[in-house]
């Protein structure tokens, strides 16, 4: 088997493959780095008809004389939202337009409009990098995955918050729930003065809401400023839930752990069409994503294809069945090693 694949050979098509490469650790981590080199000139371009985009996407809502016409733009306005939150977080990972004012500035306005203010998102997000797939401590700017022993050990009222934390709703109304109580109203209650700009940034909705409602009406104000933000958190909280709770997950504990593993074994190749891939910024490229965080999201499927161990990930899909198998998944269960949906967990109760 050659050792180099196409884009196309490992894209959405492909079909699944043993590994062919053997590499692992700082050798595998070496063999990204090329694809870590940023082309500035590309990240600017892409950043500006992407928030260009968003913004006409904004006016036209704003301005469309139906309500369904206001529904589609809004819709669109959500999902270049989620890309523009791609910029983001390859800025605050170091990955693109490092040392410029203009770029610090825009995402300065991206984290206050996604409700992920700078200093929570480096916080939590970092610390989810480091710890992702450990048994115990991965669930800080993570989803919390307990062992079936952990579970055993929970009262009543705790087992309701895990159920509550994981259940699709609290997932697919992610702006409510995972970014503005997670990400802005939890951090605050424990350090406020740190993280003071997660109130600010649900202030500041809350008013953009009201001002846009008085001057324009309340269902203008509803799908210019509230229904974008449900579509893009709601998509990226499930993003963010599949790529880590997927059927092959694999889960170690701290003696065992090592980021490689964590990247290749615990972060999915989240499969779609190349539609759905611009929209999300390519962060189905999960798995490639966790390995080296500094490669910009456009070189993601570049270093997949040429890199034959990073070829063999996890897959799950936008499908309905894959859909539901992963929010079917409940607890890990070591000596089985996988994750059991609650159907199986009381079966073993």
């Amino acid at each position: 088997m050659q050792a180099r694949r196409t884009e196309a050979q490992v894209g959405d098509a492909a079909p699944r493959m043993a590994v062919v490469g053997s590499r692992t650790g700082s050798e595998l981590n070496q063999a990204t780095r090329p694809y870590a080199e940023e082309d500035r000139a590309k990240s600017w371009r892409l950043l500006f008809v992407t928030v260009g985009l968003w913004a006409a996407a904004l006016v036209g809502t704003a301005v469309a004389p139906w309500w369904p016409l206001k529904l589609v733009l809004s819709v669109f306005a959500g999902l270049v939202a989620i890309r523009w939150f791609i910029f983001y977080h390859d800025y605050l990972h170091t990955a693109i337009l490092q040392d410029s004012k203009l770029a610090s500035a825009i995402f300065g306005v991206c984290g206050f409009y996604t409700l992920a203010v700078r200093s929570v998102w480096r916080e939590t997000h970092n610390y989810h990098h480091k710890n992702n797939a450990k048994l115990v401590g991965s669930a800080i700017g993570s989803y919390p995955v307990l062992t079936i022993g952990m579970w055993r050990s929970l009262t009543p009222a705790q087992r309701r918050l895990y159920k509550t934390i994981r259940h699709p709703l609290f997932i697919f109304f992610g702006y409510f729930t995972v970014f503005m109580i997670g990400m802005t109203f939890s951090p605050a209650k424990r350090d406020m003065k740190k993280h003071w700009g997660g109130p600010l940034a649900v202030a500041l909705h809350i008013g953009a809401f009201v001002a846009l409602g008085l001057l324009a009406g309340w269902v203008t104000a509803f799908f210019v400023v509230s229904f974008p933000l449900i579509v893009a958190l709601g998509a990226g909280s499930y993003l963010f839930f599949a790529q880590h709770n997927f059927p092959e997950m694999q889960l170690k504990d701290r003696r065992g752990w090592d980021y490689t593993f964590a990247a290749l074994r615990s972060s999915s190749y989240f499969v779609m069409n190349p539609v759905m891939h611009w929209f999300t910024g390519n962060i189905g490229y999960h798995h490639v994503h966790h390995l080296n965080h500094r490669i910009p999201f456009y070189r993601l499927p570049e270093a997949m294809a040429a890199i034959p161990e990073l070829q063999d990930p996890g897959r799950t899909t936008w499908k309905l069945s894959d859909i539901v198998a992963n929010l079917k998944l409940a607890v890990w269960d070591p000596e089985e090693n996988r994750m059991l949906t609650y159907k199986e967990l009381e079966a073993k109760s």
